[in-house]
């Protein structure tokens, strides 16, 4: 076991060699080549649908564990489908930026086309597993949901994304369907206002993967994937990111004043200062060289800016849900 490499992997990307993936254990192997880090999202969107049934009165441990396992290893399923479309259809070749910021395992004969397939069917398979005990127990609309969800697992990369609808899926993934569909298989009922309490959090999840698209803008361009930002133009693009991390406020605000969340959500505010930092950065194109002093984390630039805010905000949304459903549960009933 590599415990300390575990940590490194949830945390970041880790650059390696063929030699240190090699003296790796097989928990390291799959943080890696899932990209895990990036897990984190998907696990707030399932804490938020629980917190949101746990203030309504409704919570179920089992079921809300049931739902944050599956939707954890369905998104690391569909970072695994990524890796091995794009692979299999030539789009990370040529040092293309997905093969720059971290392992693409089969770019970087790390893993064979057959393990990584071993990754995504025994990483699949749990998830599906996790969902048809759901079906199982709560019935209903949940198997509706869970296809919905196979469906973006196995066709985001293609075809979604070549025709700019990859960030409109990546939308209501985060949202509607995770939150407001994990609420819905945790309590049994589906409700509007969750779905709009979904929002906050997807519009920054859309944001990060709207600036990511951007990043590698002219590489997606010159291979003709279609992503959003790609067919309306980069300079509008930066403005639709900035638009989308200001409607984050701006909903939880709206959520407040209609009365569905209490005045302490709007300790989100104070990811302003994260927003203050990063907002410069997208007035210009993304700098054609790694800026000096920059992270290790080039040439992530526009989704690293993103990912950060989002993450900052993520967990304050977190933080003032929490505090929230407590004030509803125990103070203000």
């Amino acid at each position: 076991m590599n415990v300390a490499m575990w940590q490194k992997a949830l945390n970041v990307i880790p650059r390696i060699t063929k030699d240190e993936w090699n003296q790796l254990d097989v928990i390291s192997k799959w943080l890696i080549s899932t990209r895990a880090a990036v897990l984190i999202m998907t696990f707030i969107s399932a804490a938020i649908a629980g917190i949101l049934a746990f203030r309504n009165g409704n919570f179920d441990l089992a079921k809300w564990f049931l739902v944050a396992f599956g939707l954890i290893l369905a998104h690391a399923t569909n970072n695994l489908v990524n890796d091995f479309t794009d692979f299999v259809r030539g789009v990370d070749q040529d040092n293309y930026y997905r093969a720059q910021y971290g392992p693409q395992t089969l770019v970087h004969g790390l893993l064979t086309k057959r393990g990584l397939f071993k990754y995504i069917f025994v990483t699949g398979l749990i998830a599906v597993a996790a969902g048809g005990a759901l079906i199982y127990l709560r019935g209903g609309s949940t198997l509706l949901l869970m296809a919905l969800g196979a469906f973006f697992v196995l066709f985001y990369t293609f075809p979604l994304k070549y025709i700019a609808l990859g960030e409109l899926a990546v939308l209501m993934v985060w949202g509607p369907l995770m939150i407001g569909g994990g609420y819905y298989v945790i309590t049994g009922a589906w409700e509007w206002n969750v779905v709009i309490a979904s929002l906050p959090y997807a519009l920054g999840v859309t944001g990060v993967i709207f600036g990511k698209h951007i990043d590698k803008f002219e590489m997606d361009k010159q291979k003709g994937i279609h992503t959003f930002p790609v067919v309306i133009g980069e300079k509008i693009a930066r403005g639709m990111l900035v638009g989308m991390l200001v409607l984050q406020y701006i909903s939880v605000a709206y959520l407040v004043a209609i009365g569905f969340f209490t005045p302490v959500m709007l300790i989100v505010y104070f990811a302003l200062k994260e927003f203050a930092r990063i907002y410069p950065m997208f007035k210009q194109s993304r700098p054609a060289e790694k800026p000096a002093d920059y992270p290790d984390v080039w040439p992530n630039y526009f989704v690293a800016a993103a990912f950060v805010h989002n993450r900052r905000f993520g967990l304050l949304y977190l933080l003032g849900l929490i505090i929230d459903a407590v004030l509803k549960v125990w103070i203000l009933k």
